[in-house]
């Protein structure tokens, strides 16, 4: 797949749908393993970021680890459960500290937006145990930057739009 392909054609290839917290998604694994009634052990999916169409503000209750793929770099914002905040960018610049997997713990709420040329982001989330419904929660930002006030500019710096 090349980076000259443009948003659209990435998601029509990999056929993705606009999704209410990263952009534009498809699943593409979820264990048919249960560990609880009806909560598969992990799952997966691809995930498309346009600067139209950004990774809102949410948490959700499992690990995650996200995958860069293609495209320009992410850049994430963690608000940790220890009243902390941290930047990191996800692409394949490992030179300059750009991580091509980065974990996310569960329940820290974060939001990303595409970096660089501002094109698109194509990642991958892998989620243990898998990802459910009720396991997602958006965030609000006034309610986040009062309670990370050392962040506060950054959370309303992110974008809050939705894919269409």
């Amino acid at each position: 797949m090349s980076n000259d392909l443009s948003a659209d054609q990435v998601r029509a290839l990999l056929q993705l749908e606009p999704n209410q917290t990263c952009g534009f998604v498809r699943v593409t694994y979820v264990s048919e393993r249960k560990i609880e009634v009806e909560r598969p052990v992990g799952s997966a999916l691809y995930f498309l970021v346009t600067p139209q169409a950004p990774v809102q503000l949410h948490r959700i209750r499992n690990d995650q680890l996200y995958h860069y793929y293609r495209g320009d770099p992410l850049e994430l914002l963690l608000l940790k459960l220890d009243g902390s905040s941290d930047k990191v960018v996800i692409g394949p610049d490992l030179a300059t500290g750009q991580h091509v997997q980065f974990f996310i713990p569960a329940n820290t709420f974060h939001t990303a937006r595409v970096s660089g040329r501002r094109r698109w982001f194509l990642g991958g989330s892998t989620e243990w145990p898998g990802v459910i419904p009720a396991d997602v929660e958006l965030g609000d930002a006034e309610t986040l930057a009062r309670k990370y006030p050392a962040a506060a500019a950054e959370i309303h710096s992110f974008p809050k739009s939705a894919p269409g």
